[in-house]
């Protein structure tokens, strides 16, 4: 038996070995460098036995390598690239974007609500892109806004009405504002309030970092062909409770026969319209599983980056009270311009308040990096370096935000900087390219509101509790921690 043990792990030793040895090899044949610290990990090992998240890990990779274009890490079975070069990023991002046309998430047959258009691919993906970029246009958002103004101020009578979240606890209460916020778009509004939503929780839990759920990430990216075996799903659990509330505000809709302007009405305008089909004859039938998928994606989406990013800005002005009173004077300006009333139309005159957006979303992007999958051979333009098809990738957001190569003083809060250019290769906030986040608009909509109608009602002060800020332990997203904003109602 003894015996037996030891050749085991003797074994498992040597095909570590093995294994290490040719991740080296294959990175340094086609010219990049390769990360030793852990031959066959990578970076995830460090993620699974740590409290870091993952992309602090790689920002330490991408300081001890300032000058590499990209950086080979060890995996099993999946060659994955680390992409720090601008000039790499944009071409992986935009312009070789045919090369790497897919996100790199995988997903098993049957995981149901992980059939959604950020883990789809190929013909698929692009098809269901398409019928769903309608809810974004601007006349959408503009028909839609009115949710998104209502959830504000029930969100700002609600924090009136509860003055023990006004020094506490700060993200979670900005969650449940953007959760009511999208509630709302993707399954309508009434007369009642959305405020108390019974999907709050699933949508905390949908992404929450758990022991099992960060061994389930690491393995997905690891070793895509055991992830595969396995079958492990993504969000079972939540399949009944989510595809069973659509399936219900969909038949309620269509017995209603009234628009609402929001994701409900899309769903039912492309069942309507029966089999969804592209040039080339793919096919795709809008199914209530198919739909309920998109609105899981949506609402997930839709609620702690958009808290993110509304408590990056919050933040952010909470250290700066000379932007704060900038900021405040520019809505009060607006609100008396417009009668009054905080518009889509006054919202979208707000300059420097999206100045300040934009600023705070370069020093806390809400993901901190982003994947892609390569689908064809191809090479990247700094450096020559082969990718071959299947390569996963994973390009530096964060890293690029704060390097002083790119922003001067990156650590400087400076409202004033130029970060509107969408040609610019080193602010990705949204992503960049044919996967672009589709809901970006709609989110810095709903952030920009929420924000007008909070500062209209509360001073700010920002508290950093003992220890200063730093980062929860999470997959791809950015959450502070050990800071909270102080709201002062306003005389």
């Amino acid at each position: 038996m003894i015996v037996l043990l030891l050749l085991s792990i003797s074994l498992i030793l040597i095909y570590v070995y093995l294994n290490g040895k040719y991740n080296e090899n294959y990175w340094k044949e086609r010219g990049a460098k390769f990360y030793e610290v852990n031959k066959v990990l990578g970076p995830f090992w460090e993620f699974l036995i740590s409290d870091r998240p993952l992309f602090q890990i790689f920002h330490d990779i991408y300081k001890k390598h300032p000058n590499e274009p990209a950086i080979g890490i060890g995996t099993f079975f999946t060659p994955s690239l680390y992409v720090t070069d601008a000039k790499n990023v944009h071409a992986v991002m935009q312009t070789d974007f045919v090369s790497f046309s897919e996100r790199g998430f995988e997903m098993n047959e049957g995981d149901l609500l992980a059939d959604n258009i950020l883990f789809m691919g190929g013909k698929r993906w692009k098809l269901m892109r398409q019928n769903m970029t309608p809810l974004f246009t601007a006349a959408k958002l503009k028909n839609m806004y009115y949710i998104i103004d209502k959830s504000a101020l029930d969100f700002v009578e609600h924090l009136k009405n509860n003055p023990e979240k006004w020094r506490r606890n700060t993200f979670d209460t900005l969650s449940t504002f953007c959760c009511a916020a999208i509630g709302g778009a993707v399954f309508g509004i009434g007369s009642e309030s959305t405020y108390d939503s019974p999907f709050l929780e699933i949508t905390r839990a949908a992404f929450r970092p758990t022991l099992w759920s960060n061994i389930r990430f690491s393995l997905s990216n690891l070793c895509t062909p055991l992830f595969k075996l396995l079958g492990l799903k993504l969000f079972s659990e939540h399949e009944e409770f989510f595809i069973g509330a659509i399936k219900q505000v969909l038949r309620k809709r269509e017995q209603e026969k009234v628009k609402r302007h929001d994701f409900a009405d899309i769903c039912i305008q492309i069942q309507k319209n029966g089999v969804m089909r592209d040039e080339t004859g793919f096919e795709l039938v809008p199914s209530d599983e198919l739909l309920a998928a998109q609105a899981f994606f949506f609402f997930t989406a839709g609620v702690e980056p958009t808290a993110t990013a509304i408590f990056a800005v919050l933040i952010q002005l909470g250290k700066h009270p000379e932007i704060l009173k900038q900021v405040v004077q520019e809505i009060e300006d607006v609100y008396n311009k417009h009668n009054a009333q905080l518009s889509y139309d006054a919202i979208s005159e707000m300059e420097y308040l999206d100045k300040v957006l934009n600023e705070s979303l370069r020093i806390f992007p809400p993901i901190g990096f982003l994947t892609r999958k390569c689908v064809r051979d191809t090479v990247l333009p700094v450096g020559n370096i082969k990718v071959a098809k299947g390569t996963k990738m994973y390009t530096a957001v964060y890293e690029l935000h704060h390097d002083s190569r790119y922003h001067e003083n990156p650590e400087m809060f400076d409202p004033e900087r130029n970060l509107t250019d969408q040609k610019s290769e080193t602010y990705l906030p949204f992503g960049k390219g044919g996967r672009i986040c589709i809901g970006a608009r709609y989110a810095k909509l709903q952030a920009k509101a929420a924000l007008a109608h909070v500062l209209r009602s509360f001073d700010i002060k920002t508290v950093e509790h003992k220890g200063g800020l730093r980062f929860g332990k999470d997959q791809v997203q950015l959450r502070m921690k050990n800071v909270d904003i102080e709201f002062i109602p306003r005389n």
